[in-house]
């Protein structure tokens, strides 16, 4: 049995990992309130923007489209092509299985990718997932780090322009988008989402009835310049929102999923604190006891 002392020892280790854990959680709490703040005057953007993207695909028709580089999809013989993985995770760990949950996602997607002959192109934003994607022997087309935290909007227009280009030039075929979505400060729940191609049906068709052959949808405004001059303009910056909502709901399930772990580590070391002052009363005792024996059994040597 360990003594007195060494349990001691113990207890105040384990309470000053408890004191960083408590402070490590309410700082998480702290930068989760304001995160929440931020998808919440994001997401009415979002939303817009996709609305309206929408409405322009389907005002310019299928062969305007056709004509637009981003909704184009690019052909190819089957089993062929180069599809773009992007991984969002975080810079720092201590956040339970947040990050491992989107690198084993992107894994398991490379690995369906391989058995139909497709290659992978891994870009991953937050050291976690440069590091482990790395650490895997995987080559990274893109690294983005330093930004996970507090993402801003030139740190997604700088990640949209890398894989913009990779598809307009051939490079990429498709670009998947994998990152933990935000629900709350319990749940994050890994999503994937095709960022490229932004095809007619992808992007013109979701929550709305297709139009009849003979009677196709009336456009809700009147375009000038022409729908595809539009779509032009509003495909890059619907890519880099995407991106941006992607990098933010990233951020505020990072907290909150880092929140959630520091809480139940303080637990778990009021656990620890709980067992380990048991185990030095039992050894104070022990020890009283031993003393006790030692006094009787002298006085008795005495006697």
């Amino acid at each position: 049995m360990a003594s007195q002392r060494d349990v001691k020892n113990r207890i105040s280790s384990v309470k000053n990992i408890q004191k960083i854990t408590r402070a490590m959680e309410m700082v998480a709490a702290a930068r989760l309130r304001r995160a929440e703040q931020r998808i919440a005057a994001l997401r009415p953007y979002a939303e817009a923007l996709g609305r309206m993207t929408r409405q322009a695909a389907r005002a310019a028709g299928a062969s305007e489209i056709a004509r637009v580089p981003l909704m184009r999809e690019h052909g190819g013989t089957e089993g062929s092509g180069t599809v773009g993985l992007l991984l969002v995770t975080g810079d720092r760990g201590l956040a339970g299985g947040f990050n491992s949950q989107v690198i084993r996602a992107g894994v398991r997607l490379h690995g369906e990718l391989s058995t139909e002959g497709l290659r992978s192109a891994w870009y991953a934003t937050g050291r976690r997932g440069v590091s482990s994607v790395a650490f895997r022997g995987y080559e990274l087309s893109g690294s983005y780090t330093g930004f996970s935290d507090r993402p801003a909007i030139a740190d997604a227009r700088a990640v949209a322009d890398d894989v913009v280009d990779a598809y307009v030039n051939g490079r990429l075929d498709r670009v998947e988008l994998i990152f933990n979505s935000y629900v709350s400060p319990l749940t994050q729940v890994v999503t994937r989402e095709t960022l490229l191609p932004l095809s007619h049906a992808t992007v013109a068709g979701e929550g709305e009835e297709p139009a009849e052959e003979n009677h196709p949808q009336r456009a809700l405004v009147e375009y000038e310049p022409d729908p595809e001059q539009v779509l032009k303009q509003l495909l890059p910056d619907y890519i880099e929102t995407s991106i941006y909502r992607a990098l933010v709901e990233s951020a505020a399930g990072f907290f909150g999923a880092q929140m959630t772990a520091m809480r139940s580590a303080s637990d778990n070391a009021g656990d620890i604190i709980t067992d380990l002052t048991l185990q030095m009363n039992r050894a104070r005792q022990a020890e009283i006891t031993q003393e006790i024996m030692e006094v009787v059994a002298g006085a008795e040597g005495l006697s």
